[in-house]
C-alpha cells in the first residue's frame, strides 16, 4: 500500500474519531429526561424529534456506511438495527463500538482503494446517492458534525 493511501485512510479514521469524541463530549452530561424529551414536535423526520432519536439515527447510520462499503466489496453483511436507549452511557458505548466497527474495515481490507473517479465503480447506497469509499467516509464524518450541531441547538432549547 502506498504511503499516500495509508495516510489518507489514517486521516479519515482520525477525523471520524475526533467527530465521535466531540459528540460524546457534548452529550455526556445529559439526563434521562433531556435525552428523551421531544424538542422538535413539528418535524416530519422521526430521527430528529429528540436527542435520543438523533443519537439512535447517528449510530445506525454509522454502521450503515461501513455495511454499504462491505456489501459493495461483495460481503454478505446485514444492516444493524436502530436501537433506542434511555441512558446516555448506552449511546456512548454504542458510539465507541461503531467507531471500532468502522476502523475494522481497514484492518480487514488493508488494500482497499478508497478513491475512484469512474462512475461505474461508485457505491450506490440504499438512499440512492453514489460514493466511492473515501466520499462515504467523508459523508460519515460530516453527518456526525451536523447532528452534533443539532444536539447543541436542542440543548439550548432545553436550556442545558
Amino acid at each position: 500500500m502506498s504511503a499516500n493511501l495509508k495516510a489518507a485512510k489514517a486521516a479519515l479514521v482520525d477525523e471520524y474519531q475526533r467527530a465521535i469524541l466531540e459528540l460524546i463530549q457534548s452529550i455526556k452530561d445529559l439526563s434521562k429526561e433531556d435525552l428523551v424529551t421531544i424538542v422538535d414536535q413539528h418535524t416530519t423526520d422521526p430521527d430528529c424529534r429528540s436527542i435520543q432519536s438523533i443519537l439512535s439515527h447517528v449510530v445506525e447510520s454509522g454502521y450503515a456506511y461501513i455495511v454499504e462499503i462491505r456489501k459493495w466489496l461483495g460481503e454478505d453483511v446485514d444492516y444493524f438495527p436502530k436501537e433506542y436507549h434511555d441512558e446516555v452511557q448506552a449511546y456512548i458505548a454504542d458510539l465507541h463500538k461503531m467507531l471500532d466497527y468502522s476502523r475494522q474495515l481497514f484492518v480487514d481490507k488493508p488494500d482497499l482503494k478508497i478513491e475512484d473517479h469512474l462512475y461505474t465503480n461508485k457505491i450506490t447506497v440504499r438512499w440512492g446517492q453514489l460514493y466511492d469509499p473515501e466520499q462515504l467516509w467523508e459523508h460519515a464524518i460530516v453527518h456526525i458534525l451536523r447532528h452534533r450541531r443539532q444536539i447543541g441547538n436542542f440543548k439550548e432549547q432545553l436550556r442545558i
